[in-house]
């Protein structure tokens, strides 16, 4: 799970989709579900991240392809470029960046 701590968490989603339709952000994209993927090709498609609004918080799960095994590097990569991306272009939107090293709430790590 990826954590931001922020006094405005659907801003910071609404900002983070904006630089994607934008081409600001060039390495993510996101769906109609709303969830976001990594875009280069050899990333492309292995999982998608599911935004959270809660009270103080964005939160992502990491959600895999119905079928394909949940792997530790993709789990990896997926939180760590997402965070390094937001402090890149929101460092100043949210105060606390977050990704678990374990699977947990909201993770869907089962097919």
């Amino acid at each position: 799970m990826i954590s931001f701590t922020t006094s405005n968490p659907q801003g910071l989603l609404a900002a983070m989709k904006k630089a994607i339709d934008q081409g600001h952000v060039t390495t993510w994209k996101y769906d109609a579900d709303g969830d976001f993927t990594h875009t280069p090709d050899q990333w492309r498609g292995k999982a998608w991240l599911r935004p959270k609004v809660v009270a103080g918080e964005l939160q992502l799960g990491i959600l895999f392809p119905r079928g394909h095994q949940a792997t530790k590097e993709v789990y990896a990569v997926y939180h760590g470029r997402f965070i390094e991306m937001a402090m890149a272009h929101f460092d100043t939107s949210f105060g606390k960046a977050v990704g678990t090293a374990l699977a947990m709430t909201p993770d869907v790590i089962a097919a």
